[in-house]
Protein backbone atom coordinates (compact mmCIF):
# COMPACT_ATOMS: atom_id res chain seq x y z
CA UNK A 1 0.00 0.00 0.00
CA UNK A 2 1.40 3.37 -0.61
CA UNK A 3 1.20 6.51 1.41
CA UNK A 4 -2.16 8.18 -0.68
CA UNK A 5 -4.02 4.76 -0.41
CA UNK A 6 -3.39 4.86 3.32
CA UNK A 7 -4.28 8.33 3.84
CA UNK A 8 -7.86 7.28 2.05
CA UNK A 9 -8.20 4.04 4.33
CA UNK A 10 -7.87 6.01 7.55
CA UNK A 11 -9.60 9.12 6.25
CA UNK A 12 -12.78 5.51 5.72
CA UNK A 13 -11.68 4.29 8.76
CA UNK A 14 -12.37 7.61 10.80
CA UNK A 15 -15.86 8.27 8.55
CA UNK A 16 -17.56 5.01 9.57
CA UNK A 17 -16.89 5.22 12.87
CA UNK A 18 -18.22 9.07 12.99
CA UNK A 19 -14.90 10.23 14.74
CA UNK A 20 -14.04 12.67 12.43
CA UNK A 21 -15.34 14.90 15.48
CA UNK A 22 -13.19 13.88 17.84
CA UNK A 23 -9.89 15.02 15.28
CA UNK A 24 -9.47 18.60 15.49
CA UNK A 25 -6.00 19.16 14.58
CA UNK A 26 -5.18 20.42 17.95
CA UNK A 27 -6.54 16.84 19.32
CA UNK A 28 -4.83 14.54 16.68
CA UNK A 29 -1.29 16.55 16.88
CA UNK A 30 -1.83 16.31 20.80
CA UNK A 31 -2.34 11.90 19.68
CA UNK A 32 0.75 11.99 17.98
CA UNK A 33 3.01 13.10 21.04
CA UNK A 34 1.10 10.96 23.07
CA UNK A 35 1.75 7.89 20.69
CA UNK A 36 5.44 9.34 20.49
CA UNK A 37 5.50 9.02 24.40
CA UNK A 38 4.29 5.36 24.34
CA UNK A 39 7.28 4.39 21.71
CA UNK A 40 9.72 6.01 24.12
CA UNK A 41 8.70 4.58 27.00
CA UNK A 42 9.44 1.25 25.27
CA UNK A 43 13.45 2.29 24.83
CA UNK A 44 13.16 4.28 28.11
CA UNK A 45 15.65 2.04 30.48
CA UNK A 46 17.92 0.68 27.32
CA UNK A 47 21.42 1.21 26.51
CA UNK A 48 21.97 2.15 22.81
CA UNK A 49 23.19 -1.36 22.39
CA UNK A 50 20.14 -2.93 23.86
CA UNK A 51 18.12 -0.90 21.60
CA UNK A 52 19.38 -1.90 18.44
CA UNK A 53 18.10 -5.54 19.38
CA UNK A 54 15.17 -5.91 20.52
CA UNK A 55 13.35 -9.27 21.68
CA UNK A 56 10.58 -10.28 19.58
CA UNK A 57 7.54 -8.95 22.05
CA UNK A 58 9.17 -5.90 22.41
CA UNK A 59 9.52 -4.71 18.59
CA UNK A 60 6.36 -6.29 17.91
CA UNK A 61 5.37 -3.56 20.51
CA UNK A 62 7.72 -0.79 19.43
CA UNK A 63 6.04 -1.46 15.46
CA UNK A 64 2.59 -0.42 16.94
CA UNK A 65 3.42 2.33 18.58
CA UNK A 66 4.88 3.46 14.98
CA UNK A 67 2.18 2.46 13.62
CA UNK A 68 -0.34 4.55 16.01
CA UNK A 69 2.04 7.30 15.44
CA UNK A 70 1.87 7.33 11.58
CA UNK A 71 -1.87 6.91 11.84
CA UNK A 72 -2.36 10.34 13.88
CA UNK A 73 0.28 12.24 11.62
CA UNK A 74 -1.59 11.38 8.40
CA UNK A 75 -5.06 11.76 10.40
CA UNK A 76 -3.32 15.28 10.95
CA UNK A 77 -2.06 15.72 7.44
CA UNK A 78 -5.67 14.69 6.09
CA UNK A 79 -7.72 17.04 8.46
CA UNK A 80 -4.89 20.12 7.56
CA UNK A 81 -4.54 19.28 3.80
CA UNK A 82 -0.79 18.76 3.80
CA UNK A 83 0.97 16.22 1.74
CA UNK A 84 2.93 14.41 4.32
CA UNK A 85 5.42 13.43 1.54
CA UNK A 86 5.77 16.68 -0.04
CA UNK A 87 5.99 18.51 3.43
CA UNK A 88 9.06 16.02 3.90
CA UNK A 89 10.68 16.77 1.16
CA UNK A 90 10.51 20.31 1.59
CA UNK A 91 12.08 20.31 4.93
CA UNK A 92 15.11 17.61 3.78
CA UNK A 93 16.08 20.29 1.89
CA UNK A 94 15.67 22.85 4.50
CA UNK A 95 17.88 20.59 6.73
CA UNK A 96 20.31 20.00 3.99
CA UNK A 97 21.17 23.63 3.90
CA UNK A 98 21.22 23.69 7.88
CA UNK A 99 23.62 20.82 7.63
CA UNK A 100 26.02 20.64 4.97
CA UNK A 101 28.08 17.76 4.61
CA UNK A 102 31.42 19.19 5.23
CA UNK A 103 30.29 21.08 8.00
CA UNK A 104 28.25 18.25 9.35
CA UNK A 105 29.47 14.84 8.59
CA UNK A 106 29.66 12.47 11.84
CA UNK A 107 29.00 15.48 14.02
CA UNK A 108 26.00 15.27 16.41
CA UNK A 109 25.55 19.13 16.78
CA UNK A 110 22.98 22.10 16.39
CA UNK A 111 23.31 24.03 13.06
CA UNK A 112 23.73 26.56 15.01
CA UNK A 113 27.22 25.60 16.59
CA UNK A 114 28.67 24.17 13.31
Amino acid sequence: MDIDSLRKAIKVFSQERDWEQFHSPKNLAMAVSVEAAELLEIFQWLTPKQSEVLPDDVLSHAKDEIGDILLCLLNLCNRLGVDPVQVTADKLEKVKLKYPVDKAKGLALKYSKL
